[in-house]
């Protein structure tokens, strides 16, 4: 399974499954990004927090936690 943070920049992945529980899953979802969402990974950060991602036709940016915890394809 590749999750959010191991996809690479200028690759654009689907959304496969949201890992984690609760409060951190609801967030995830809250910012759009549901199962079956395509995701475009514009940039990510020298150290790898944050990554910046194009969803839904908003650009966002996520921690790298919070990145584990998208399953894409």
């Amino acid at each position: 399974m590749k999750t959010l943070r191991q996809t690479k920049c200028g690759e654009t992945v689907t959304v496969r499954k949201l890992a984690g529980e609760g409060p951190l899953k609801r967030r995830i979802m809250d910012m759009g990004i549901t199962k079956g969402t395509p995701l475009y990974v514009r940039k990510v950060a020298p150290l790898g927090d944050p990554v910046e991602i194009t969803v839904r036709g908003y650009e966002l940016s996520i921690r790298k936690g919070d990145a584990e915890n998208i399953v894409v394809e």
